[in-house]
């Protein structure tokens, strides 16, 4: 009876994984590397910039491309800023009269 409990407790963890947008697959690798891969799995599985920075760098070490322009541009968009509507206008000031 515990082994049915267990195979429904592993499929049910795995749907909701899938669920988040996680897969799970098999790799083979060298014994060696195990450490590296679990960390780089676990870093690509979060969210944010970091984890999009080691995405990027591992593609462009696999694939030889160097990597996308507009990452400045990318980076400006993500800013709390968009959208706020702000004045940036100054008021034109002649200055003051020196005697030289």
């Amino acid at each position: 009876m515990g082994y049915a409990a267990q195979k429904r407790a592993i499929r049910n963890y795995r749907a909701r994984l899938s669920q988040r947008g996680f897969t799970r697959f098999e790799i083979m690798a060298l014994e060696s590397d195990r450490d590296l891969i679990r960390s780089l799995a676990r870093r690509l599985a979060e969210e944010g910039p970091e984890a999009e920075q080691v995405r990027a760098a591992m593609k462009t070490a696999v694939t030889g491309e160097p990597p996308p322009s507009g990452g400045i541009l990318a980076a400006l968009r993500r800013s709390p800023l968009v959208g706020a509507e702000l004045d940036m206008s100054r008021p034109r000031e002649e200055g003051r009269k020196v005697d030289l």
